[in-house]
């Protein structure tokens, strides 16, 4: 009995042993697609601390697992997996991809991160949300879409974008943002100008997967010298495991729907007969709408076929090539672009390698046409196009009657101007990088990362002149020598980062620390020939000194329990552009993050899924200036037109350059506070940000004294100016069900800029204007926008009617002068708005987009150098626009400095309506066919009066090259 009494009492014992024993777990982790081992998975506990990661091979070993614990695998990019632990010794996982988790990666400064993840104010754009249309260039796949980033492209052929991010940051220096394509940052736009229509223009659209745009100074502050503008971050696409075949086609046809509105041949022989009756005789006989004359259909073509998948099964390839040909709405002009990329994407190792390569040459043709819409606006309509008499090539030009050549300051025909000049720039552009990304066998925490770029670019561009031209050498000297010069220019990019990851988990806690050196270097070698047929001229080689940015950064993300992030970075920049004492600056930067919707007390709620505050700071550094040598004492040699002349003999002289070894750092320190939301499953989501960017030793153009310096104005460190703003978006599925899918988008921002201080308080008047000489429309004044207008505040009769030349007396001292000049508004719009609908039923979808600016204005310099009695004949009869029937003016200096000419620029503009069917059935099932048209630039509603609100060069509009409508057709074509 007592022995019966033992042993029961031990097996009591046993029994609570038995439940809290502890075991041991091995297993290995891999990849469903693929089968290849997954090194770094996290495995944990649920609910504990207890975990560890996936080795180089995909093993892995946990302890102390206890019966019905649960296990979570998880990975970036991957499903998570649960597994009950129930006794087994070996649990073998396998791991499928997460595509909606994979387009929710986004890349930031040297690496990537989850957007949930996210501190700074980040925006993805993928391809699903690209716009539609005849988007030639890549930052339009995107314009309108982003709170925060406005985009302004002018009316040529793939032409050049005006970018802002949050305003920009400087008054003179560079506020572009910097973009970078697959970890190599590109050229500065101005190195391309002698070619390329813009530093994106030779760049495929096509080949583009996603955008991610850093607003904010803590996302940004990772690129120090160059993020103080925001950074646009260029993903293309790579290759896929199964084979896919993609080819894409669009054609258009575009018009000018829009001209300046000036007086027709017989509007302008009636009003010529009412004011200068005795002139009636010297009007010619022809009608001629010059603006009709100078502009034509266009037509555009662009064609893409890439090819991608896995060769042998284990290297990732895509191949594409890509051909768009673009006739621009004025004669002549045209953009012809070719482009080839490869990207190949092994994985080596185990995973423990992946390499990255991208390689693209492109090969773009442009040919530019002379400016000519304020020779075709104001050229006398009643005289023809042709004059079978004409030694200029048949075309009328107004000529001496003395000696019948070509008459002197005089208007040319535009017509003429633009088919006997030819000037056409070749440009061959390599760019691309190799990308090592090792995890080292021996310590799987840590990676090794090289980054190796190049982008050059050459140019060989030509411009010549026919030798029956009016504006030829000598022309009006009888000379037929009509114009011809050469450059060719060569502009060479280098890029070296290397840089450690380390990688770790600690139980609830993840660290990721990244630190490393980045090394650029930008050369640039031009040979300009000038006038090949003017005798006194020679030709000119420039081979700029190199210039270098060197940076050492360093940054750190902690997350605790998928709850709580904290991002931390410093950058030490240094560049050649300023002295050895100002050469190197600090940019740190820090932001937390708070996934509120993660906590207990919102954790279930079937209505918040996603509530995520985030606060950012960070500092940002600017250098990007023209003057990029001006700490050096410089020295420029003379022109054979200025020489001496010393004991017989010709001496060159040599000038002395501005000069300022003072220059420095412009600072840009910003401040985020963020909000992400997201409702019923995040099928309404969005963001609010609001944000304050304080820029800190301006540099800018200043004038400087007489005799202080080797010229009137320089580049200096002048002042600081505050932008301030509040970004909201928000996106909603409407309708979402198997058939019928209705997605609306909206973004809204709002924008406040103002100079907080001038070096000495001194105002600095800025942006000169036709219609006299010397004047400037704009200031920069302390407590004002920049770039703000300065005009004079007209006196209106009882009739509403402008009086020409009275002018109110603001400071009351009875003189009409400067100092009665005001504020009277500013060309960048306090709100910017941007609106995105699409709809699919069944194989059917429509979509269209919408951007409007509001509270901006604008200077009408078209009406204002023009629209007065005076500018009728000056030698010649000349037209005006048809507003000077409305004002009457006659010919008074000052009238262009009147806030008359001062007009409202807010918009509301209809990018573009598509509409789509898919034919889905195609070849069994396995390929797809899509038929789209739609209508680019379908209508502008505006109260201005002018050919288009929405315009560059700072709200100041003296003639644009007009954006036409377009009709589109297309097909994309995917197997």
């Amino acid at each position: 009995m007592k022995t019966f009494t033992k042993s029961a009492l031990f097996l009591l014992w046993l029994i609570p042993m038995s439940f809290f024993a502890q075991s041991t777990v091995n297993g290995t982790v891999t990849d469903a697609g693929s089968g290849q081992p997954i090194p770094g998975v996290n495995i944990i506990v649920k609910g504990s601390t207890n975990g560890t990661t996936s080795d180089f091979d995909g093993n892995y070993t946990i302890n102390n697992v206890n019966n019905e614990d649960i296990i979570v695998f998880s990975y970036v990019g991957f499903i998570p997996q649960e597994m009950v632990y129930s006794g087994q010794a070996i649990i073998a996982i396998t791991l499928e991809e997460d595509a909606a988790e994979l387009e929710q990666v986004v890349l930031i400064g040297y690496g990537t991160t989850r957007k949930k993840d996210l501190t700074g104010s980040v925006a993805l754009v993928t391809s699903e949300d690209f716009n539609t249309g005849n988007n030639v260039t890549p930052e339009n796949l995107f314009n309108g879409r982003v709170a925060g980033v406005s985009i302004n492209t002018n009316g040529g052929p793939a032409a050049n974008s005006e970018i802002r991010i949050r305003g920009g940051a400087s008054l003179n220096a560079s506020n572009d943002p910097l973009i970078v394509v697959d970890g190599l940052p590109l050229n500065d736009p101005g190195d391309l100008a002698n070619g390329s229509r813009s530093i994106l223009s030779s760049i495929n659209p096509n080949d583009i997967e996603s955008f991610s745009i850093l607003k904010d100074a803590s996302a940004a502050a990772i690129y120090g010298n160059r993020g103080a503008n925001g950074v646009i971050i260029i993903t293309t696409k790579k290759g896929k495991k199964h084979l896919q075949i993609s080819l894409d086609s669009k054609t258009s046809a575009t018009r000018a729907h829009e001209t300046v509105d000036v007086f027709s041949a017989d509007e302008y022989r009636a009003f010529i007969a009412e004011n200068f009756p005795t002139r009636v005789a010297d009007l010619g006989t022809a009608n001629t709408d010059w603006q009709d004359e100078i502009y034509r259909t266009a037509f555009s073509t662009d064609h893409n076929l890439s090819v991608s998948g896995s060769l042998m099964q284990v290297l990732p390839t895509r191949v594409a090539i890509g051909r768009s040909d673009q006739e621009g709405l004025r004669k002549t002009s045209k953009f012809e672009r070719t482009t080839t990329s490869l990207s190949l994407n092994p994985r080596l190792f185990n995973n423990h390698l992946k390499i990255d390569v991208n390689a693209n040459l492109n090969f773009e043709k442009n040919r530019f046409a002379p400016g000519v819409e304020g020779a075709a606006i104001t050229f006398d309509p009643t005289q023809p196009v042709l004059d079978s008499s004409s030694p200029y090539g048949g075309f009328f030009e107004y000529r001496d009657s003395s000696t019948g050549f070509a008459s002197n300051n005089v208007q040319r025909n535009p017509l003429a101007q633009l088919l006997q000049t030819k000037e056409i720039a070749n440009v061959r552009r390599y760019f691309g990088n190799i990308k090592l990304d090792y995890q080292l066998h021996f310590f799987p925490d840590l990676r090794a990362v090289l980054n190796l770029g190049i982008d050059d670019s050459e140019t060989d561009r030509f411009q010549e002149r026919s030798t029956e031209s009016a504006t030829g050498f000598n022309a009006t000297q009888g000379e037929f020598l009509g114009f011809k010069s050469d450059t060719d220019l060569l502009v060479k990019n280098r890029l070296l980062d290397a840089y450690l990851k380390y990688n770790k988990t600690l139980g609830r806690l993840d660290i990721e620390a990244t630190g490393g050196y980045s090394y650029q270097k930008f050369e640039l070698d031009k040979y300009e020939t000038g006038d090949q047929r003017d005798p006194g001229n020679f030709p000119e080689r420039t081979i700029d000194p190199d210039e270098v940015l060197l940076a050492y950064f360093l940054r750190t993300n902690l997350k605790f329990n998928d709850r709580y992030f904290l991002t931390a970075s410093i950058r030490r920049d240094g560049t050649s552009r300023f002295g050895e004492d100002n050469r190197w600056g600090y940019f740190p930067s820090a932001s937390f993050g708070w996934q509120i919707s993660e906590e207990n007390f919102l954790r279930s709620s079937s209505t918040v899924s996603n509530l995520r505050l985030r606060l950012g700071y960070g500092i940002t550094g600017q250098q990007d200036i023209d003057q990029a040598y001006a700490y050096l004492e410089r020295y420029r040699r003379s022109s054979p037109l200025t020489q001496y002349i010393l004991d017989g003999q010709l001496i060159n002289i040599v000038q002395p350059q501005f000069r300022n070894e003072d220059i420095e750092w412009e600072k840009i320190t910003e401040y985020n506070i963020g909000l992400d939301y997201g409702f019923w499953n995040d099928r309404i989501s969005g963001a609010i940000d609001v944000f304050r960017k304080e820029s800190d030793d301006l540099l800018s153009q200043a004038p400087i004294p007489d005799a202080a310096n080797f010229s009137n104005q320089g580049f200096q460190n002048i002042g600081k100016f505050i932008t301030e703003g509040i970004e909201f978006s928000v996106s909603a599925d409407v309708i979402r069900n198997s058939n019928l899918k209705w997605n609306v988008s909206y973004n809204a921002t709002f924008i406040d800029r103002e100079i907080e201080s001038l070096a000495f308080g001194q105002d600095i008047l800025t942006t000169g204007i036709g219609g006299g000489t010397g004047n400037t429309i704009q200031i920069h004044r302390q407590g004002e926008a920049p770039f703000s207008f300065f005009t004079y505040a007209q006196v209106y009769d009882t009739n509403g009617k402008p009086i020409e030349g009275a002018y109110a007396d603001l400071n009351g001292d009875g003189i009409i002068n400067n100092n009665d000049r005001y504020i009277s508004g500013k060309g960048t719009p306090d709100l910017i708005m941007g609106l995105q609908s699409s709809v699919s039923y069944k194989d059917f979808d429509f979509s269209f987009s919408m951007r409007a600016n509001i509270g901006n204005e604008i200077y009408n310099n078209v009406a204002s150098s023009n629209a007065q009695r005076g500018n009728i004949f000056r030698t010649v009869f000349n037209n005006t626009p048809s507003s000077i029937v409305d004002t009457n003016f006659q010919n008074t200096s000052d009238v262009i400095l009147s806030d008359y000419y001062i007009e409202d620029a807010s918009f509301l503009r209809m990018d573009n309506i598509t509409l789509g069917y898919t034919i889905r059935d195609l070849m069994k099932g396995v390929s797809s066919l899509r038929l789209w048209a739609g209508v680019q630039n379908a209508f502008v509603i505006t109260d201005y009066s002018g050919l288009d609100p929405e315009i560059q060069n700072n709200g100041v509009d003296n003639t644009i090259f007009p954006r036409g409508r377009s009709l589109l057709l297309g097909l994309n074509y995917k197997y």
